[in-house]
């Protein structure tokens, strides 16, 4: 049986070419907060195809004029991860994006949680600010591009050495991806919210933003008391212990826990884990 249309070698080279620039468009906002933007299109367009099978007339007629609207929107929402496309696309770059994969196995998340809880603990009895940014599965490469790229794996002397006093990195923020330090000295979006207390100092202010545009987990130790806090959902829990917080982390970083009871896994001391809904500040009295 014939083809019935005609097909050449430069067609196949047409989609090859169309499928490469669309692998290296996902692979460019792999990794940031544009992945989110782009599953709330597709589900539009999916409501656009399924009311015009239902013969929905009055949401088809708005999600027609929504349309519209989307390639303006488009360039302003994306506008960093095109930007970083002609950088790389002008450097030459753009041929190495590709996948990076940093699941991490059991051992690999409580090491981690292990040696993020024990600098907290040791930088808090110092008395050494810090703020320690744990990703999880909302990229944040927009941020740890406004940092210098470390690419080491986490330890407790790396994190203590990077918020040392007068180095180069100690102001800002470490990102962590995987078991490994991303970038350090980074800038987070500072929370925008009223009625903060007069006490949170800009690390807080920026850990309790960053979580409340991305699911990353903010670990912050306080300059002037010591004191260890957790941002999660733009939400601060002040004035926690070692042990409390690597409970906390290994709950947030997916480690099974059972509610109400303790968190048996191997190095890490069993302790009873607090609930997850936390108020938005909280100072534990002594």
């Amino acid at each position: 049986m014939a083809w019935p249309f005609p097909f050449r070698i430069w067609d196949l080279l047409d989609i090859l070419v169309v499928a490469f620039v669309v692998y290296q468009i996902l692979m460019l906002i792999r990794g940031t907060r544009a992945v989110q933007l782009v599953t709330g299109l597709g589900l539009l367009f999916l409501a656009y195809i399924v009311s015009r099978w239902l013969g929905l007339y009055t949401l088809q007629w708005v999600l027609s004029y929504v349309g519209l609207v989307v390639p303006i929107a488009l360039l302003v929402l994306f506008q960093p991860e095109l930007r970083r496309m002609l950088e790389q696309l002008g450097r030459g770059s753009v041929l190495l994006v590709g996948f990076t994969p940093h699941g991490l196995d059991r051992e690999a998340a409580i090491r981690l949680v292990n040696d993020a809880a024990r600098a907290a603990r040791i930088l808090g009895t110092r008395k050494i600010g810090a703020l320690i940014v744990i990703e999880r599965r909302t990229g944040l490469e927009d941020f740890i591009e406004t940092g210098i790229r470390v690419d080491a794996l986490v330890t407790v002397q790396l994190l203590i050495s990077v918020f040392f006093p007068n180095t180069p990195l100690h102001d800002g923020a470490v990102i962590i991806r995987g078991n490994r330090l991303a970038a350090a000295g980074c800038l987070l979006p500072l929370t925008e919210r009223p009625g903060l207390i007069r006490p949170l100092g800009t690390r807080h202010r920026a850990a309790i933003g960053l979580t409340e545009v991305t699911d990353a987990v903010a670990v912050v130790v306080s300059e002037e008391t010591g004191t260890i806090s957790l941002a999660v959902e733009g939400r601060l829990d002040r004035g926690l212990t070692e042990e409390e917080l690597k409970a906390r982390l290994l709950v947030l970083v997916g480690l099974p826990a059972v509610a109400g009871r303790g968190l048996h896994v191997p190095g890490v001391p069993a302790v009873r884990v607090p609930s997850l809904r936390m108020p938005l500040w909280r100072r534990r009295e002594t």
